[in-house]
């Protein structure tokens, strides 16, 4: 009964060996996770931007007003704007430095008539433009694939 005793007393080579295998696939499940993590945070501060960006174009186009925002009446009007970049610090912990991103955004303006009076008088109709459809759709480029967001607005 001692010498079944006396044999037991230590790990084997094979279990240390199984061991040292599990924790290296922890180890790089681990790794892979924190790589996975910092691209989502990349991809999740760069739509931040974009929404930021389209609401500064939104903003804009609403303190020129209307009558300076160009439209057609039967179709859809277009115009890209000035690229806009936004930069912001890294973290010590992914590197440090500063990461910059260039927006690119275009403005629609959709024809409607939900925001059209018309009237008639004796003399002529009339007829007034109270407001306009306006979406900006921001876009930037994120590892080798163009981004975009769209943010619809309706201007008075």
């Amino acid at each position: 009964m001692e010498k079944l005793l006396k044999n037991k007393k230590g790990f084997g080579i094979t279990e240390v060996l199984i061991s040292a295998l599990v924790l290296g696939f922890l180890y790089l499940a681990l790794l892979h996770m924190q790589v996975g993590n910092r691209e989502a945070l990349l991809r999740i501060r760069g739509r931040d931007g974009a929404i930021e960006v389209a609401q500064q174009v939104l903003d804009s186009l609403n303190r020129i007003g209307i009558e300076s925002i160009p439209s057609a009446p039967t179709s859809s009007t277009s115009f890209e704007l000035e690229k806009i970049s936004r930069s912001w610090e890294r973290g010590t912990k992914v590197g440090g430095g500063t990461s910059t991103i260039e927006y690119t955004p275009t403005v629609t303006v959709a024809p409607t008539n939900d925001y059209t009076a018309a009237g008639e008088s004796i003399y002529e109709p009339v007829s007034h433009v109270y407001a306009k459809q306006v979406s900006v759709q921001v876009s930037w480029q994120f590892k080798g694939s163009t981004q975009s967001i769209n943010v619809s607005s309706v201007i008075r």
